[in-house]
């Protein structure tokens, strides 16, 4: 679980306008650090079935919210990906 210090610095970072924590940008964002959190947790728990399902729901919402972006702001896009350290 990502502390609420972390998130909210996380939603200033990539925020479209004061207020804004519901944009494709801060919502893939946030999913990416609780991705890289749980991906940690799963390197020693590896029989944790549960937490992996979680972890592969988070992939596949991010991944749709990243089509999204780049099918309709594509250079916000790009911005993201590299800002994230994605790869796509």
């Amino acid at each position: 679980m990502i502390a609420a210090a972390r998130r909210q610095e996380l939603i200033k970072e990539h925020r479209r306008s004061d207020g804004d924590t519901g944009s494709p940008e801060v919502q893939v964002a946030i999913l990416t650090e609780r991705i890289r959190e749980l991906t940690e947790h799963l390197r020693s728990h590896k029989h944790d079935y549960a937490s992996r399902r979680g972890l592969l729901l988070m992939v596949g919402k991010r991944g749709r919210l990243l089509k999204y972006l780049s099918a309709t702001r594509r250079d916000v896009y790009q911005a993201l990906i590299k800002r994230l350290g994605l790869r796509k």
